[in-house]
């Protein structure tokens, strides 16, 4: 960038920043882009125009001072403010004349900012109705300002048309400025210090507005929202790294970073994020995964269901893929560690854990009871009210963390079940009952199990060997198997221990795996080729289940549809997408 243009980007932040601090600071908060660079050509005598949707153009070239660049500023924002830029009066150069002069009479009796034109004509049009001066302006073109009272040179409209803007409304925000100057001119004038009238200011601001409105107008999140405090202190984002908002369940607290420009609609989909995050204790649920991919994982899955739920409006640097819709954080987080370079490089540090005990609050209340009991209470009232629709995996996370998380051991046991059904014992003839004796004129046949079916209930297990995984959790894994195998009736398992290579244990009974089984290997970990031996195998059913055991250091896997899972430690992640279900040991 040419030094010029370097000292002119200064002296329009500084120009922003004391807009924030005028009467027009609603206003300026609602404004979503505020565009300085050379992309949009323009005259070099021209200050800035607007758009309809928002976005206001400055030209970099354009030398001006703090005052001349609020003005310039004000003026573009009003003309949004005072919903001056239709689509009746687009290129409409009279219509114009008639805005541009109230606006240059409201920032006169004003005091904003310093005029960079000549504004004498103005003192002349005492309306300060567009409307009628439009209206005369077109009967009496003798009457029209001799002056350009715009920001564009060549008498060319600052005001541009590029469709409605369906997310913001800026004559509401203009409207909630002049509320909070009056608000803070009645409070001077009755006293207050300046300490005091900035504490009731902070109330106005966007993301505090958009709290209250969750609090009263949004049953879903009203209850939890209640128990948030919001935090704004420049210094403190600043050092925690925050560049929007993180949450902190432990201590009820969300941070917002004060200097990032966004609108109401905006905050209000950031904050009911941040409320989803500690209302389904995403900061719990993490477990031993890792906190960045977890993070990233979670705020995919919460921005699809908001975007569903029509919830303010997605800022442009929020995470979304429409490919995870459906997915539980959980499957989400499995998908990312296929790739984990790209997505822990997205980090959106909006989750504060804590390594103190979360279980209590300040008033020695339970924490996860409030997240609890304030999420359903307000998914009932929703409901209750007919208060929108919502997603329908979102009603599931709700209802689920009311009851405990199942355990890893009750999740593999189930998976048992659905692999091989209960046997039917079958009444026989062929064979008399041991109570045929008593009684010999009455023939009692014998309950039996068919031989063929219990011949071909096996299964395989895939042992990972390579050293990293723990004894300990080889021998709770391998105890599970063992007896669920049992109970089922399952007398068949087939054992191949890998590392860096394939070893066969064969056929072998649960009872020997629940023993001292004699682990080869213990060095790297490449899995496919135990895969390959039991694919290539003519003995092991080409139907029978696989389930692998490793801690996720491994190679990609080709399981060639063979029906599978993984039974790895918590903390851990596969390399790739896994397909099957993946158990994780505690």
């Amino acid at each position: 960038m040419k030094k010029e243009y370097r000292l002119n980007t200064e002296t329009i932040d500084a120009a922003l920043a004391k807009l924030g601090r005028s009467p027009l600071a609603g206003l300026a908060e609602e404004i979503p882009h505020v565009h300085i660079d050379s992309s949009y050509p323009m005259a070099k005598t021209d200050w800035t125009y607007v758009t309809s949707r928002g976005h206001i153009y400055l030209n970099p070239r354009k030398a001006g001072t703090v005052g001349e660049w609020v003005y310039v500023l004000a003026h573009s924002m009003l003309h949004l403010g005072m919903g001056h830029i239709t689509e009746q009066h687009k290129d409409n150069a009279v219509w114009q004349m008639a805005c541009d002069a109230v606006v240059t009479r409201f920032l006169l009796d004003s005091k904003l900012g310093t005029p960079p034109m000549d504004v004498s004509d103005v003192y002349g049009f005492h309306s300060t109705d567009e409307q009628k001066l439009f209206e005369r302006f077109l009967d009496e073109p003798q009457s029209r300002p001799t002056q350009n009272l715009g920001t564009m040179s060549g008498g060319r409209g600052d005001m541009v048309w590029d469709g409605e803007n369906q997310y913001r409304d800026f004559e509401v925000a203009f409207a909630d400025s002049l509320r909070r100057a009056l608000t803070d001119s009645i409070q001077m004038a009755g006293g207050l210090t300046q300490e005091e009238r900035k504490g009731h200011r902070r109330s106005y601001t966007a993301y505090f507005r958009a709290k209250e409105w969750f609090v009263s107008s949004y049953p879903l999140l009203g209850a939890v929202a209640s128990g948030f405090r919001l935090v704004d202190d420049a210094e403190t984002v600043r050092r925690m790294h925050i560049h929007v908002a993180a949450v902190d369940p432990h201590l009820q607290e969300i941070y917002i970073n004060p200097c990032c420009r966004m609108t109401g609609q905006e905050w209000k989909f950031v904050l009911a994020h941040e409320f989803l995050h500690a209302a389904l204790r995403h900061d719990v649920r993490r477990e031993n995964r890792d906190p960045v991919l977890w993070n990233v994982a979670c705020d995919y899955i919460i921005n699809g269901w908001l975007l569903e739920m029509d919830v303010g409006q997605m800022p442009e640097t929020a995470l979304y893929d429409a490919a995870f819709q459906g997915m539980s954080a959980e499957s989400i987080y499995d998908t990312l560690c296929a790739d984990l370079k790209y997505y822990q490089s997205l980090d959106p540090k909006d989750i504060i854990y804590s390594d103190e005990p979360w279980w209590e609050t300040r008033d020695g209340a339970s924490l996860d009871v409030f997240y609890r009991s304030a999420i359903q209470r307000g998914l009932d009232y929703h409901q209750q009210r007919g208060r929108g629709k919502l997603p329908a995996n979102l009603i599931e996370e709700v209802r689920s963390i009311q009851q405990p998380p199942i355990p890893w051991d009750v999740k593999l046991a189930k998976w048992f079940d659905e692999q091989f059904q209960p046997l039917e014992p079958q009444r026989t003839y062929a064979r008399l009952s041991r109570r045929q004796s008593s009684t010999p004129d009455i023939p009692r046949p014998v309950w039996t199990f068919p031989n063929g079916p219990m011949e071909q209930r096996i299964f395989g297990v895939l042992l990972d060997t390579s050293g990293s995984m723990e004894r300990s959790l080889l021998a709770a894994a391998l105890g599970s198997i063992a007896s669920y195998a049992e109970a089922r009736d399952v007398h068949h398992v087939r054992v191949v221990f890998c590392d860096a290579v394939a070893y066969d244990q064969g056929i072998m009974a649960p009872e020997e795996i629940a023993g001292e089984v004699n682990v080869r290997g213990r060095g790297g970990t490449k899995l496919q080729p135990g895969i390959d031996l039991l694919e290539e195998d003519d003995r092991f059913p080409k139907d029978a289940p696989l389930l692998i055991i490793t801690d996720g250091a491994c190679d990609r896997l080709d399981l060639r549809g063979r029906t599978h899972a993984f039974l790895i430690p918590a903390g851990c992640r596969l390399p790739f997408r896994p397909k099957g279900p993946v158990f994780r040991l505690k």
